[in-house]
């Protein structure tokens, strides 16, 4: 049994826009993984255009399936719209106490805020869209520093340690922001 959502709608906030990834994004994708930070903290890396494609056509399963959403993160310039990272609810069903928010902001963006526009605005639409969802926890390992604050600044207040689990060889930070 899936939980019900009541808003579909895609979310943003000023400077950037949330959207479903779509096969015009595929280069880019390919282009964003290229960056050896990303690679460090993704257990999903995509390195081909064969994976990519295979990443993409996933996410599209996933929000079919409706337990799982995972938006590109656009900034809109002056000179066009760039992608410039992704986020994702993953475990939006009834046996979970808590969805689950990830993210990553291609090389380009970093420093900029776009992680933490981009995951509010997540959240935002999450609360909205999932009505009987109280809680949404972010966990990142605990030597990535720059996830912590990501977390902070989206007002993800720190939880607890947890243990260590494949594939990440070291304990972990759950965050938790409550609707």
């Amino acid at each position: 049994m899936l939980i019900e959502s009541r808003a579909p709608g895609t979310p943003s906030t000023p400077g950037v826009t949330l959207r479903e990834w779509s096969a015009d994004d595929l280069d880019d994708l390919v282009h964003a993984y290229q960056d050896p930070v990303l690679l460090r903290w993704t257990s999903h890396p995509v390195t081909s255009a064969a994976e990519a494609r295979r990443w993409l056509e996933a996410t599209q399963r996933d929000w079919a399936d409706g337990r799982r959403y995972t938006f590109a993160v656009v900034e809109e310039r002056a000179d066009g719209a760039r992608l410039v990272g992704n986020v994702v609810l993953k475990g939006v069903t009834p046996e979970r106490p808590a969805p689950e928010v990830g993210y990553w902001t291609a090389s380009w963006a970093r420093g900029r805020g776009v992680a933490p526009r981009a995951v509010t605005a997540l959240s935002r639409w999450a609360f909205d869209r999932f009505p009987e969802v109280a809680r949404l926890d972010l966990l990142h390992q605990v030597d990535n520093v720059a996830s912590c604050r990501v977390a902070q600044k989206s007002g993800f207040v720190f939880q607890e340690v947890l243990p260590a689990r494949p594939p990440f060889p070291l304990d972990g930070h759950r965050h938790a922001l409550h609707a």
